[in-house]
């Protein structure tokens, strides 16, 4: 019938991967089902009345591409969409020989999916949505700029989900506030939220503070201990940078993330945690596969998705509501930001981003005698740049964005369509340009 609701059938063996999709989809208003391996999808296609089939390539037992030549067979006219971490050029030409609609890389572009799925179940393109309006975000949050609230409303998203998520991005953007807000919105916010910061823990004792140890582990170990990974069950762990961890560290991680299996040092005993983790870096961690630091499984496994912080200069609407809330909370009372205080806060580019904005107010409300933050009280560098900011030339919003969209379309052509590489050009985090790019096409422009 024209009207059903569209049935799509998710297989994938890992649970996070599996709920991602299966929440995020179920929210665009399709019905889902879902499937842990190929031979269960087999077993679920002859009476599911299905409009199309979602699979991970890599899987044990029947492999994604397996799964998709026998689906054939019985379902030669159901779409197949693909989807996998590793990017291999022959596996996505012997899929697309063998039928398969289409093919996608992880970490998966949510918009991109649902492009995808509304074209081949014939669902019309519809307004975006505004769900992160629909969540309460905490008091020391602020969402102003239009990449923030992009943001926040992909969290509302993910956070229901129990999948894994890598959030990256510039040191001091908010990592640890967004880990905060997905633990806050999912399903496990009566439980704790356990933060782990690798680099600030010498090497010889993360293994201890991460899974625990037993009493009379090595020098020093006067009773058991137990360790984070145990502490979060049932709830989420913040790993932070975590490619300061060493290599037999990280497979250690890898073990966790596949099965949730760990043992304390010192012990034989196999301990299980269900601790979603979070897991975040201000490093380029497809560098450091690349350079040999990292291991790539690990990095799979842990990007299902991946939140990239946008700068604090790629969103300056957020600059004076940050300040101001910093004032209420460091300043006395009363106490406000000058009207050239707030200029000077707004030309400067902070490299150090929301960290060192909120330094910076701390050090201008110590300074101040007064109810007003005047610009003497800032750091020198934050009045230099104001002094020394070029003029801003008095174009239209309609000009800026022509020249904007013209820049935009002209390094999607230069770098072969490839977001990160025209993202490097234009200057602008990748997350800002998907952005731009989800208005143009809300505009009627159209990207490969």
């Amino acid at each position: 019938m024209p009207n059903e609701t569209p049935r799509l059938l998710i297989v994938d063996d890992d649970p996070g991967q599996r709920s991602l999709l299966d929440s995020f989809l179920r929210s665009q208003g399709f019905d889902t089902v879902v499937a842990d391996s190929g031979e269960h999808a087999l077993k679920l296609l002859p009476n599911g009345k299905f409009s199309m089939m979602i699979s991970d390539v890599r899987m044990p037992g029947l492999s994604g591409l397996e799964t998709l030549q026998r689906a054939r067979k019985g379902f030669p006219s159901l779409p197949v969409l693909l989807v996998t971490a590793y990017t291999d050029i022959r596996e996505a030409v012997t899929a697309m020989r063998d039928g398969a609609l289409n093919y996608l890389a992880k970490p998966i572009d949510l918009d991109e999916l649902l492009a995808t799925v509304r074209a081949a179940t014939g669902i019309a393109q519809s307004a975006p949505l505004n769900l992160g309006a629909q969540k309460n975000l905490p008091p020391h949050v602020i969402a102003q700029s239009p990449l923030t609230i992009a943001l926040f409303e992909q969290l509302a998203l993910i956070a229901p989900s129990e999948t894994r998520v890598l959030i990256t991005g510039e040191s001091g953007t908010g990592k640890e506030v967004v880990a905060d807000v997905i633990h806050l919105w999912s399903a496990r916010a009566t439980g704790k939220i356990i933060k782990v910061n690798c680099a600030a823990i010498p090497e010889t004792l993360l293994e201890s503070e991460l899974f625990g140890h037993e009493k009379g582990a090595f020098t020093g170990a006067s009773a058991m201990r137990i360790g984070r990974f145990e502490e979060a069950d049932g709830g989420t762990i913040f790993l932070d940078e975590i490619a300061e961890m060493t290599p037999p560290l990280q497979a250690k991680i890898l073990r966790v993330t596949q099965d949730g299996k760990f043992q304390r040092i010192g012990s034989n005993r196999e301990i299980r945690t269900n601790a979603r983790i979070i897991a975040a870096s201000n490093r380029d961690l497809e560098a450091e596969v690349k350079a040999g630091r990292f291991r790539e499984d690990l990095f799979y496994r842990l990007n299902v998705v991946e939140l990239n912080l946008p700068p604090l200069r790629e969103r300056r609407e957020d600059i004076l509501p940050l300040a101001n809330l910093f004032v209420s909370e460091l300043a006395r009372n009363r106490t406000r930001l000058a009207e050239a205080t707030a200029d000077c806060l707004k030309n400067y580019a902070w490299p150090g981003n929301v960290r060192e904005l909120r330094n910076a107010i701390e050090r201008a409300a110590l300074l101040s005698q007064s109810e007003l933050i005047l610009p003497e009280h800032l750091p020198t560098k934050l009045r230099d740049a104001a002094k020394n900011a070029a003029p801003v030339l008095s174009l239209d919003s309609q000009t800026m964005d022509e020249i904007e969209r013209t820049a935009i379309l002209a390094g999607l052509k230069q770098h072969k369509q490839n977001r990160t590489e025209t993202a490097k050009a234009l200057g602008i985090s990748r997350r800002a340009l998907l952005y731009k790019l989800q208005r143009l096409r809300q505009q009627g422009f159209q990207f490969e």
